[in-house]
């Protein structure tokens, strides 16, 4: 088991392979559809509300039900990946397959794509508080900031090597 502390640093990423199962501990970024390619464009105006070094964002809304992943490979998603890896997140949370060209970008910005185990109640359990940072009116898909202790996940896409 690797445990993994926010921020991640760049060689973290290069020792992680297929397969590798994790802990994350430290803040973990939120968005889905909606708040990802919002904050993209916020990105390229360089004006993010959050330094995204090092940084890892799940692919999910926050309610009060809980957490859980959304599919990676929708087209709002899987186009955000990229410019955010390029803005310095080195882990993406979600599920699905995810294209070779996306896999090739995640490799080109030193960035991995995890999977969790789908089980949103355990995911919940790791979730030690929960911030909104920015697009309130998205409601549960707004982009939040998690702090999380011991939240597992599994290495799905990483140096060009799928799982899928």
């Amino acid at each position: 088991m690797n445990e993994i502390q926010t921020p991640i640093k760049s060689r973290t990423i290069k020792r992680l392979k297929i397969g590798d199962r994790l802990t994350i501990s430290g803040t973990i970024f939120t968005g889905r559809d909606a708040a990802l390619p919002r904050l993209v464009k916020l990105i390229e105006k360089n004006s993010s509300p959050v330094d995204l070094e090092g940084g890892v964002i799940m692919h999910t809304a926050v309610s009060a039900a809980g957490i859980g992943p959304t599919s990676s490979n929708k087209t709002e998603i899987e186009n955000s990946i990229a410019p955010l890896s390029k803005a310095g997140v080195k882990m993406h949370i979600g599920k699905g397959g995810l294209s070779v060209k996306t896999i090739e970008e995640l490799n080109k910005n030193g960035s991995v794509f995890v999977v969790t185990p789908p089980a949103t109640a355990l995911l919940t359990t790791t979730v030690v508080s929960s911030d909104l940072l920015a697009f309130p009116e998205e409601g549960m898909e707004a982009f939040h900031r998690l702090e999380v202790r011991n939240f597992p996940a599994i290495v799905a896409v990483a140096h060009r090597e799928s799982i899928y």
